[in-house]
């Protein structure tokens, strides 16, 4: 089997609470990290693969909003 290095861009949208949103933007560049592999031993058997590793090398706040109290989950 060959060894492939893979560049993968993904956004995710984080709601926090937080006393200013400089402090919202720093708590989840730094408490976000990288994924999991997520995959089970079936699914690396069925399609053949192992990831042998995960790093996150971008992690910059894009956008940020402040939610009203009607609109949070």
């Amino acid at each position: 089997m060959k060894t492939y290095q893979v560049t993968l861009t993904k956004s995710y949208v984080v709601t926090v609470d937080a006393e200013t949103s400089d402090d919202a933007k720093r708590v989840c560049e730094f408490y976000t990290g990288d994924i999991d592999d997520i995959s089970t031993k079936y699914d690396r058997i069925k399609e053949n693969f192992e990831i042998e590793n995960i790093e996150c090398t971008v992690n910059e706040t894009y956008e940020y909003v402040e939610l009203e109290n009607n609109e949070r989950n």
